[in-house]
């Protein structure tokens, strides 16, 4: 009788050994390694006579290859809708709203005369019926189905033929082939890989909804965000309303796009003007706060930034920062250390964007220091005023990009005064709602914000 041959893989990034290691080599992941049989697959010998390929000029291509949602934040993120054949991974935390978001999408595919079928492995198919009520969903040509046996998942797909798939989770589903448990690295992988080829032989646009680890990234190997074409994470806080769509990949479309929802008891609204509520709570008369013009993709975002500098109760003094990329408030602190003169090592700094944003542009750096500065002077910056523009090591204004999006989004907002690198002056000769001062360095801004 022939020896069962096993090997060790890690769950957290795919790699195989065929020891048990306590590390893992690749990702650092300790006691990540689990044992599956080690199966040789039969190789399939495909005849080059019937592969045919085509000369990329005599490719067409026409607007009906895209499916709009109807939902235009979720269209935005994908670059326009869906494309046929596509296969979309969705990933988020627990309880984050993915699976309102796609019955939702599901729902206006199918009142457009779409086929849809809604493949789940975590809710029987009453639940699903609760929740589509529940958010007041109608709809025509949504079929859907409780099953995690790949096999008859693929059955069901050869027979329903459907326009949209939709399959949440991934993690849930098997392949009865595989000795391995559901949500192993082997099963998610296989089960990606039958599905992929569904979906691109049938011109099947699919959906994969895909778990979190306790980092934030997608559970499974890596190899998974490469097998599909779009990457999306939903991301959000618990004690927010407001939800966040981003994409990490996208071969149709931007990476750069985000779409914001607010989760309501009829389920996801789109947020038309984020801005506005960004900053609707902004404190009057407050040190420390200053609405910056942020861009996300094409979408200029007002966003608050908030600092708090305070003595520090220790012989070294903390550096915090949230949604802002810390290393670079830390470059800003250096900043006004040397070029300004503010002797901030004996106090603490914090800082923030409100309403749980993330950016890492570096067009906000004038909105940092000025907050900052703000705060250890503790003088209240006018709240008409905007900040924009990347700040230099030597205390240098650097032009920004795309700032006449940003200025005219101020301006809509009701900004009578916006402080601006001194470079992009010229592209701002347009604007005449709202006072542009131009700024070469930081001392300049400074002098203007907080009144010399």
């Amino acid at each position: 009788m022939a020896k069962i041959k096993t090997k060790f893989i890690c769950q957290n990034c795919g790699y195989e050994n065929y020891k048990w290691m306590g590390k893992c080599p690749s990702c650092n992941e300790w006691n990540s390694f689990v044992e599956e049989i080690d199966e040789k697959k039969s190789k399939i010998k495909k005849d080059l006579k019937d592969i045919k390929i085509e000369n990329i000029k005599d490719v067409k291509i026409d607007e009906e290859d895209r499916f709009k949602t109807d939902i235009g934040e979720m269209d935005r993120v994908l670059g326009g809708g869906i494309v046929k054949g596509s296969l979309i991974l969705v990933g988020g935390d627990p309880g984050i709203g993915k699976s309102t978001l796609l019955i939702q999408i599901a729902n206006n595919l199918s009142n457009k005369g779409l086929k849809v079928l809604y493949v789940s492995g975590e809710e029987s198919v009453k639940q699903i019926k609760i929740r589509a009520e529940r958010i007041k969903l109608e709809s025509k040509e949504l079929y859907i189905l409780s099953e995690t046996n790949l096999d008859i998942i693929k059955g069901i797909i050869e027979n329903v033929s459907p326009d949209i798939l939709i399959i949440d989770s991934i993690q849930t589903v098997y392949n009865p082939d595989i000795s391995s448990a559901p949500g192993s690295v082997g099963q998610v992988r296989e089960g990606t890989h039958i599905l992929m080829n569904i979906a691109k032989r049938k011109n099947i646009a699919t959906f994969l909804v895909g778990h979190v680890t306790k980092e934030g990234s997608i559970a499974g190997p890596r190899v998974l965000e490469h097998m599909v074409d779009t990457v999306l994470y939903f991301e959000g806080e618990a004690y927010h309303s407001y939800r966040i769509l981003r994409a990490i990949k996208n071969r149709f479309g931007s990476t750069n796009e985000i779409g914001m929802f607010e989760m309501r008891d009829i389920g996801l609204v789109e947020v038309q003007n984020p801005s506005k509520i960004l900053i609707s709570e902004r404190p009057r008369d407050t040190s420390g706060t200053i609405v910056v013009p942020s861009l996300e993709g094409t979408r200029p975002m007002l966003v608050e930034l908030q600092s708090l500098v305070s003595p520090t109760m220790f012989g070294m003094p903390r550096r915090v920062a949230m949604g802002i990329d810390y290393n670079r408030v830390i470059l800003m602190i250096a900043v006004l250390e040397k070029k300004v003169g503010y002797n901030m090592e004996s106090y603490d700094v914090y800082a923030n964007i409100v309403g749980g944003l993330k950016t890492k542009e570096p067009a906000i750096d004038l909105g940092i220091i000025s907050s900052i500065a703000s705060s250890y002077r503790d003088i209240p910056i006018d709240s008409k005023l905007t900040i924009v523009g990347e700040v230099g090591l030597t205390g240098e204004v650097r032009r920004v990009n795309f700032i006449e999006k940003r200025i005219k989004e101020a301006e809509n907002l009701g900004f009578n005064t916006a402080i601006v690198p001194k470079a992009n002056i010229k592209d701002l000769n347009k604007t005449k709602g709202i006072n542009i001062i131009g700024v070469n360095n930081v001392l300049e801004a400074l002098d203007i914000v907080l009144g010399g």
